[in-house]
This record gives C-alpha cells, sequence and structure tokens, in this order.
C-alpha cells in the first residue's frame, strides 16, 4: 500500500531529478506554484492531504517521465542513495536583494523560503539561490541552482555570492581581498569588476555547488 510520505517523496525526487525545487516543478506543469509546498501536505488539523492524480499527470506529462518511472520513485528502498537528499531553503536573486531574508552573517531567516531537495547531506546554514537574468553569463544561466555555504571559507579564485549593505547580490568570482576592500570579478565579460569596500558589505558566501 502507497503511503502519503511516499507519494510525496516521490514528487520531490522527481524534482530533484530535473533540478528543480517543488515550485518550480508545479510551474512547469501548468499548476498553481505553491500545489506542492509542504504547507499543502497537511490540512489545517494535522489530516494529511493527497496530491491529485490530475496533478501528477502534468508533471509526468511536463517532465517526460512515465508512469513506471514515478512508481520507482516511490517504492525505492530507502537504503538507496538516490532517496537521501536533504531540504534545502531556496531563494530567487530577486528577493534575495530585499531584506528580511538574512541576518548579519548571511544565514536564512524569515519566512518566503521555498525548498529544494538536494541529494546528500549539507552543512548548517546552507541554502540554494535560483538564477534569474543573463548577468551571470555564460558561467550560471537564468533557472540555474546555487548552492550556497556561510561558514565556508572563502580565498581568492572562489565564486562567491556578496550581499552589500545597500541589498545589492551579485555572484562573482573573489580576486583579492585587503584589510580595506574586496575585489571582485565578473563571471559575465560584458560586466565590469567591482572594488567594493569591507565597510559596505553585509556579507560574503561561497558557491559550493550549482545544478548546471
Amino acid at each position: 500500500m502507497l503511503s502519503h510520505e511516499q507519494i510525496w517523496a516521490a514528487i520531490d525526487r522527481l524534482a530533484a531529478r530535473h533540478e528543480m525545487s517543488a515550485s518550480g516543478l508545479a510551474k512547469r506543469a501548468g499548476l498553481d506554484p505553491t500545489t506542492f509546498n509542504r504547507s499543502k501536505r497537511f490540512a489545517g488539523d494535522g489530516r494529511p492531504r493527497w496530491p491529485s492524480t490530475e496533478s501528477i499527470a502534468k508533471v509526468l506529462e511536463a517532465t517526460g517521465e512515465g508512469v513506471g518511472a514515478f512508481l520507482g520513485l516511490v517504492g525505492g528502498p530507502r537504503t538507496d542513495p538516490a532517496w537521501q537528499f536533504a531540504p534545502v531553503p531556496l531563494l530567487g536573486f530577486a528577493q534575495a536583494g530585499a531584506g528580511g531574508f538574512f541576518d548579519d552573517g548571511g544565514f536564512p531567516v524569515g519566512q518566503g523560503w521555498d525548498e529544494v531537495p538536494f541529494p546528500g547531506q549539507v552543512g548548517d546554514g546552507v541554502y540554494a539561490l535560483q538564477v534569474s537574468g543573463d548577468s551571470m553569463m555564460p558561467v550560471y544561466r537564468e533557472g540555474d541552482i546555487i548552492l550556497v555555504a556561510p561558514t565556508a571559507q572563502t580565498r581568492p579564485g572562489d565564486r562567491v555570492v556578496v550581499r552589500t549593505r545597500d541589498g545589492e547580490v551579485m555572484a562573482k568570482v573573489l580576486a583579492r581581498r585587503t584589510t580595506k576592500t574586496v575585489e571582485l570579478a565578473s563571471l559575465n565579460p560584458a560586466h565590469p569588476s567591482r572594488l567594493v569596500a569591507l565597510v559596505d558589505l553585509e556579507w560574503i558566501a561561497r558557491i559550493v555547488w550549482a545544478s548546471q
């Protein structure tokens, strides 16, 4: 007998297989983006809510997966490494520039975060950002998901995400750091490098993985 947990886990694994969040999977299928959110999986009184057969059919069509493949995701043994994933907070770059999503150290806080399942284990405070626009081309394309680690040590040559005190969020290459400034090389050759004073820098975090 299929359980509520197994069905929802299969949807999460299907999203992860196609490098999307649960909301991204819903949007691709033409559904409301919140259809598969964790908050929708139980009613207010705690009763489990099941995804409809129509919504499952739509995500299978959108991803090109068959019913057999979906059932394989449902019934896979929990010892299979493919079952082992961690939910990681996910935010779009545009949202990341707004206030209320990070503390002073660059750790995720507050409401409004989505989640994306990431195969394997991740460290404390690690979160994901979804790229929008072309400012990070050709390294990161629109829709790519990057994993950011606020506690990871940064060295020259590392790809990093930087947030300035005025709310600007950038993906750059850490070129040089002094006692007063940080030099950031651009990923997109059409955008110039930046020299940012440390007093104007809110936080800097290393990119540890990308969905490319």
